[in-house]
């Protein structure tokens, strides 16, 4: 197995940091976990054991996923946290080159008390992408559903049950039929999973338009367990690259733009007129656009006349407010627009391991971007409307996760 990097040799991993004050009860409703390498042992079918994904190291020393007969790798700016800024590299990450808080529960709660964050809710890796796509449309089905099944019941046990307050338990589902779909979303939801990401824009990855009416047992499941349908930006790839051009930079430069495109075409499908209490949360891609999707909602009514698609008086911006939730790292220039977006619809995250991310400083950048708003805004950013949205308790009064 051939890759196009050469083995760089890392500076190593940088020394604990010491515990934040806490200054504010925090819950990030979007982190990662890096799928660990045991993951799937003994969780197939035995007939399909054997071809379930598995760790191969490749002749240059990287260490590398290897599934359905393709290589998937752990990219090192998706788990940069606790290295020196100078090994934060674009190529495949061994796991003794990774902070074990990315892939083991116990350090990750660690590292959960380190930064001061109470409770996370982590979205899978490159080999599941981000969504569970990689599954989903595996060339086998069996071993499709099988992989979908045993990565959920790995969560489930491993992942969740060990620390249940602290992990808000988010599931993937098998996208290769609704109904299978459905089911899964289902039997998450009977066990106590609160959230399920699916693709932000499933047509460009080749699957149904979520215009079409093949998700309705997708979305009627949801609707019904009262499972929230997460979004995480890039799910379904990075926005097109002209040749030349810096693919990384520009590429995270447009996270907002690809959930504002995701955003409207989950809104226009109509599916939350249709089931007026789904819950969908926009992951990842900040808040600096959706003020300017609200405004020129309004504009399609009151102006153009293109808005009247929804039955009835229902407006297309009122549905935006009343179904959709975004979360932000910061986005300190939009602050003021909060009330247009609903402050009760804001949720803030700390992108644990990502290059985006903040640890361990999410509690000094929390406090230095909306330490100023309201206490009780800046409460319902910080953890409430999270623990609200995705029914999670907050911590004991007695708690260090409650400022003192």
């Amino acid at each position: 197995m051939k890759l196009n990097w050469r083995k760089t040799e890392l500076h190593g991993l940088l020394p604990d940091p010491e515990p934040r004050e806490v200054l504010h009860t925090i819950i990030s409703v979007d982190d990662h976990l890096v799928e660990p390498a045991e993951l799937f042992a003994g969780r197939l079918p035995r007939h399909l054991q054997d071809r379930a994904p598995r760790i191969v190291e490749t002749d240059e020393g990287h260490e590398v996923w290897a599934f359905d007969d393709q290589i998937f790798f752990q990219v090192g700016l998706n788990a940069v946290v606790g290295r020196p800024r100078e090994d934060w590299l674009v190529e495949p990450t061994r796991y003794d080159e990774m902070r074990p808080g990315c892939y083991d529960i116990d350090a990750r709660v660690r590292d959960q008390d380190i930064n001061g964050v109470w409770a996370s809710l982590n979205f899978p890796s490159q080999v599941s992408g981000f969504c569970g796509r990689v599954y989903s449309q595996c060339s086998d089905p069996e071993l499709g559903r099988a992989t979908t099944r045993a990565f959920n019941d790995w969560f489930h046990d491993d992942w969740w049950q060990p620390y249940p307050d602290r992990s808000i338990p988010c599931g993937i589902t098998f996208l290769g039929d609704p109904d299978e779909a459905a089911r899964e979303i289902r039997r998450n939801a009977d066990r106590g999973f609160v959230a399920v990401t699916l693709p932000e824009q499933p047509h460009r990855v080749g699957m149904e338009p979520i215009f079409s009416p093949w998700w309705e047992p997708v979305i009627r499941a949801c609707s019904e367990t009262d499972t929230v349908i997460c979004l995480h930006v890039g799910s379904t790839g990075v926005v097109d690259m002209p040749n030349g051009s810096p693919m990384v930079p520009l590429a995270a430069t447009l996270f907002g733009q690809l959930s504002l495109g995701a955003c409207a075409e989950w809104l226009w499908s109509g599916w939350p007129v249709q089931f007026p209490n789904l819950k969908i949360a926009m992951s990842e891609g900040g808040i600096g656009w959706v003020a300017m999707l609200h405004d020129r909602l309004e504009n399609l009514v009151h102006r153009s006349g293109y808005g009247h698609y929804f039955p009835g008086d229902l407006r297309p911006a009122e549905v935006l407010t009343r179904n959709f939730w975004f979360c932000t790292i910061d986005d300190p220039s939009t602050l003021p627009t909060r009330h247009t977006i609903g402050v009760d619809h804001i949720m803030f995250e700390t992108d644990y391991p990502h290059g985006d991310g903040t640890w361990p400083d999410s509690q000094r950048v929390f406090a230095d971007v909306f330490g100023a708003l309201p206490a009780d805004e800046a409460a319902m950013i910080s953890h409430r409307n999270a623990a609200t949205l995705f029914r999670h308790p907050l911590p004991p009064p007695d708690s260090p996760h409650r400022p003192s």
